[in-house]
């Protein structure tokens, strides 16, 4: 069975809570973050390198739910589309800000 961990503070007169082992299980390791009304869900799959490679393959996906915001897609095409602009700056944001966190020679995907 897996062991849920879920730790809360007090952050700015709201809670802040991390919970890991209840979903995503799959992923190498997966945290639901909850801030306010603000729900997140982070998740990390790594493998290793399986050729000689002299960069960090990373990749990093932000991806705003249409149905989670309360906007649901109407006419032919149900699903959600192509990621907007401002998510694919997001994911940007995110890659330039964790990349230098990786040591140095890490080179897994």
């Amino acid at each position: 069975m897996f062991e849920i961990i879920k730790k809360s503070i007090d952050w700015e007169g709201r809670t802040l809570s991390l919970e890991t082992g209840k979903i995503a299980r799959q992923a190498d390791g997966s945290v639901v973050v909850n801030y306010g009304d603000t729900s997140i869900l982070v998740t990390v799959v790594r493998k290793k390198k399986e050729e000689s490679v002299d960069f960090l393959p990373l990749n990093v996906q932000f991806i705003a739910k249409s149905y989670a915001m309360g906007k649901i897609p109407g006419g032919f095409f149900k699903r959600e589309g192509k990621p907007s602009d401002r998510e694919t700056l997001i994911s940007r944001v995110i890659d330039r800000s964790i990349r230098p966190l990786f040591p140095e020679g890490f080179h897994d995907e």
